[in-house]
């Protein structure tokens, strides 16, 4: 926030002569009063970023739902305890490692080299509250790889990849296209990437093409379920156990999601132009919003029906992946692109997940969450998209500061923009199979990654933790001819 200035050499004629100290004096009073409001200022900021994180960070329990309710019953236990110590293993490993990786500058557009352990921390560029918002998007990246290898993992397997992933693979990514000195960031001040960077605002590479590749490796090294595909090798639907748990958890995903996408913003209290305008970035979030909502709307609809045409239904479970995909779609254009466009965002990205898991069937493929293909292949068309549809005048805007940048090719910006975005894909792909597929493979070499076939028939909740999530009876009450018991 600007301040405000105070002259006493400019007071003194309107005062008289002799008002020198009357002037220093009233200065000093604009001083203190624009000292607070610059203060005032930098707490509605770090108010706004906090509320976003602890929405994010809302999320866990969404994924914890979502998860539980899409797989069988005797794996919830499971299901849930790993999306718990996503939370856990990686807030230790990503204060320690991940967010000096990720945003520790002065660096190299590589990777981070500064606040390991949070050392020499607040700073004039980042407070707390940074932070805990980056800490909890490392976790969803994380969650997300879980949902691809459930219901056959070890345990121990869990806590060492989602340990490597936050601490390590995901800063990396993160550092690349979101801190100021990486290779691809939109916000370096020289060299940017085909003159613009990556406007991945939200994270639809760095978040969920990230964890999405990440489960890919991760089933496709594992292998299918037991049953999922028959001997002829047809694919056999090994349903989830709790269509209530999945509504639930998607309806939370959709509420975080206003902190994830929105919340990007990391400030509210900044001015387009001149000062005292009704339009501002308050304005630009606003629309963020809009444009999210109607992206997840979109989605649903469109999987909805086009899923009726398919299979002949109407499936609650499918229309709920369906709105996810289109959230991870928008994710990386939200804040550049008209409302309208929001939603042929969400009508792409639903048919993208349809195709997705139809080419998953046709290569036995095995995903109980299908994240792979809703994160990896909803994200994936999120990033070309806003290579597509990026406004100029919002790109301006959020991304001010660079004359002359490039925007979406189909909103006649050229197409350095989308050259960028696909360059982002192939580097993200890249680095996410050499470094979570390598560990995957080593994880299985060591017999650390898949649990016997025994285990996985009876349930990872009765064989590795204690008990079953639910108590049941089959019993049947016999009544007499009168209706008593």
């Amino acid at each position: 926030m600007a301040s405000i200035t105070c002259s006493a050499a400019d007071l003194q004629p309107l005062l008289g002569a002799n008002a020198t100290a009357a002037a220093e004096y009233i200065c000093g009073r604009f001083a203190s009063v624009s000292n607070k409001f610059v203060d005032t200022g930098y707490a509605m900021d770090n108010t706004y970023l906090l509320f976003s994180a602890y929405l994010v960070f809302a999320m866990q329990l969404g994924f914890a739902m979502l998860c539980a309710g899409s797989v069988r019953a005797k794996n919830t236990m499971n299901i849930m305890l790993t999306n718990v110590l996503d939370a856990a293993t990686g807030g230790i490993f990503y204060y320690a490692f991940g967010f000096a990786l990720a945003f520790g500058t002065p660096s190299n557009g590589f990777i981070g080299q500064h606040f390991f352990g949070l050392e020499k921390f607040p700073s004039p560029s980042f407070d707390y509250g940074y932070f805990l918002y980056q800490w909890a998007f490392a976790i969803a990246a994380a969650g997300i790889t879980s949902g691809s290898i459930a219901e056959r993992t070890q345990f121990v397997s869990y806590l060492i990849y989602s340990s490597f992933l936050t601490g390590f693979v995901y800063p990396i990514v993160s550092h690349w296209f979101w801190s100021a000195d990486g290779w691809g960031s939109p916000a370096r001040t020289d060299n940017l990437l085909f003159g613009s960077g990556v406007i991945d605002f939200a994270g639809s590479g760095v978040v969920h093409l990230v964890g999405g590749i990440a489960g890919l490796w991760g089933a496709i090294i594992e292998g299918p379920r037991i049953g999922r595909f028959d001997h002829a090798g047809r694919a056999v639907a090994l349903r989830g156990h709790s269509g209530t748990l999945v509504v639930l958890g998607t309806f939370l995903l959709w509420f975080g999601w206003y902190g994830f996408n929105p919340g990007s913003f990391i400030n509210i209290l900044k001015t387009y132009g001149e000062s005292g305008s009704y339009y501002g970035q308050w304005s630009a979030i606003g629309r963020t919003a809009v444009t999210t909502t109607l992206a997840g709307c979109s989605a649903a609809l469109t999987t909805l029906f086009g899923k009726r045409l398919l299979a002949g239904h109407w499936n609650v479970t499918d229309v709920c992946n369906g709105l996810l995909g289109g959230f991870a779609a928008i994710t990386s254009g939200c804040s550049v692109v008209d409302p309208w466009a929001a939603i042929v965002c969400g009508f792409v990205a639903a048919w993208v997940l349809i195709g997705s898991n139809k080419l998953a069937e046709k290569l036995k493929y095995d995903d109980p969450l299908e994240a792979a293909q809703l994160h990896g292949g909803c994200g994936s068309w999120g990033i070309i998209f806003t290579g597509l549809f990026a406004k100029k005048a919002y790109v301006n805007e959020v991304y001010g500061g660079q004359e002359n940048r490039p925007y979406g090719l189909l909103m006649g910006g050229g197409g350095m923009l989308l050259a960028a975005h696909i360059v982002q894909i192939l580097v993200i792909i890249g680095w996410v199979s050499i470094t979570m597929g390598t560990l995957f493979f080593l994880l299985h070499k060591l017999n650390l990654l898949r649990i016997t076939a025994d285990e996985e028939m009876s349930g990872m909740d009765l064989t590795s933790h204690g008990g079953l999530a639910y108590v049941h009876t089959d019993k049947v009450e016999k009544k007499n001819m009168f209706g008593e018991s």
